[in-house]
């Protein structure tokens, strides 16, 4: 059981924040490199590149989130039998993760390279950014596999408790991708193919790493018997995966829907949506990382019964997302110049982003503790709720941004994420409460009839 770290047992207060740090740093680092990434395309390369690269985020978060969508389901199987004990079935969920694996690959692949300059035409995406935007693209979606790849070792590693070794990880392949992007973007000047290719390359080094790791837990070492369940277990795992996947590409299309209003302005107002969505991505990841941790405490928890820790493990993730919304919050109302000053070039455009920056972050509160109450959710076994929740998100959006849009330009986007996460938070907090409330309600006993004969026999 090599590094494998057993949540329904001990303080939750201490487990989470051990699970919790090593996660943080590696969603951080890896928002770090999407941010220098970001920085050195806009600076090295010029505000339409920066453009081209930040008008493929939806997409790109449409077909990624979808992915990591499904294997975060996977995982949450995976931490409810080794929570239960159950080695067998265990080893059969993650022998049907990688079967499911390979195929999503291979699907999401042909739909993304097939697709893509349909879908950037309908985004309105502008003609002189529609080249790169596909030069980039075509390497990102030929390279999913990748993605995919790290995505799944990953998420198996957490939901046996081990967040140290992905951390790991990113801290090898950030510092592989900034080193080469300068390198690519600064020296030789390869364009925006150049990050794209880098970001391929860093997600495979990732990815071996975590392989490595994997190979070395007794537990889940597969076997052809574990193979043979691999039917039965895959409709188990894709009925907890499809609302998990299909949550994060409904969100995405409300993204791409802003997106296409945003392109509808003009370049100068893309570049500013794609700094603005770079700032709220890495600002939200101590909160989402708070949500990443509930969710395999809470699955672990729930597949050994023990609901009232899945409260107290609720408790301690909210203060760590309260912490994150008066810190960070505070740097985007405080600072707004300075941080879109760092991506963007051009007077317009670090004005634009600045009004984004501070609405948002006054409000970036409900973003940080819906991430806690969906992945609560989720961990209990209800992905449909978390879907239901990504509908509202999405109409929340599509209404805002095409409503206000004229009346208030481009401060619409700010409106149309705070609605949406405003609505999102309030409906998992009422599932999250129902569901709790459910389990932790004590059951009847059955009356015992025998005392009842005795009594009519006297």
């Amino acid at each position: 059981m090599t590094n494998t770290y057993d949540l329904t047992k001990g303080s939750p207060a201490k487990l989470i924040l051990k699970f919790y740090f090593p996660m943080l740093f590696t969603n951080m680092l890896q928002q770090v490199y999407t941010i220098a990434d970001t920085a050195i395309v806009g600076k090295g390369l010029g505000d339409d590149q920066l453009a081209a690269v930040g008008n493929m985020s939806s997409l790109t978060f449409l077909i990624i989130g979808f992915s990591v969508g499904l294997t975060n389901g996977f995982s949450i199987m995976t931490a409810q039998f080794f929570g239960a004990g159950d080695r067998k079935k265990l080893r059969q969920c993650t022998a049907a993760s990688v079967i499911l694996a390979l195929i999503i690959t291979v699907v999401l692949t042909l739909f993304s390279v097939l697709f893509l300059k349909p879908v950037l035409m309908f985004m309105q995406t502008p003609e002189n950014i529609l080249e790169d935007s596909l030069k980039y693209g075509y390497i990102i979606f030929g390279g999913l596999a990748t993605a995919i790849f790290y995505n799944l070792c990953a998420s198996i590693l957490r939901a046996l408790g081990d967040s140290k070794t992905p951390f790991y990880a990113i801290i090898v392949s950030t510092i592989v991708n900034i080193i080469f992007n300068c390198v690519c973007v600064f020296l030789m000047k390869t364009g925006v193919e150049g990050p794209a290719a880098v970001t391929i390359i860093s997600q495979l080094i990732s990815a071996v790493i975590c392989l490595g790791k994997l190979r070395k837990i007794e537990i889940i070492r597969l076997t052809k018997e574990d193979f043979k369940g691999v039917s039965e277990m895959s409709g188990m795992l894709l009925k907890n995966g499809i609302p998990m996947a299909a949550m994060n590409s409904i969100t995405a299309v409300g993204c791409m829907t802003v997106q296409y209003f945003v392109n509808g302005m003009g370049v100068a107002f893309a570049s500013a949506y794609a700094a603005c969505s770079k700032y709220i991505n890495l600002f939200m990841q101590p909160a989402c990382t708070a949500g990443n941790t509930i969710s395999a405490f809470t699955s672990q928890n729930f597949g050994a019964g023990k609901y009232p820790r899945i409260v107290s493990g609720l408790k301690v993730c909210l203060a760590i997302a309260a912490v994150s919304y008066v810190v960070l919050g505070a740097v985007m109302v405080f600072f707004p110049n300075w941080l879109a000053g760092l991506m963007l070039n051009g007077s317009e455009q670090i004005e634009l982003a600045a009004g984004f920056l501070v609405k948002c972050g006054i409000m970036i509160f409900a973003v940080d503790f819906l991430f806690v109450f969906r992945s609560a959710c989720q961990g209990m076994g209800k992905p449909l709720l978390p879907m239901m929740s990504g509908i509202l998100e999405m109409v929340m959006r599509v209404f805002v941004i095409a409503y206000f849009t004229k009346s208030v330009g481009f401060e619409a986007t700010a409106y149309a994420e705070i609605a949406a996460w405003t609505g999102a938070l309030l409906m998992n907090i009422a599932a999250f409460t129902y569901f709790i409330r459910k389990k932790l309600r004590p059951q009847k006993s059955p009356i015992n009839p025998a005392p009842l004969k005795k009594a009519v026999r006297k």
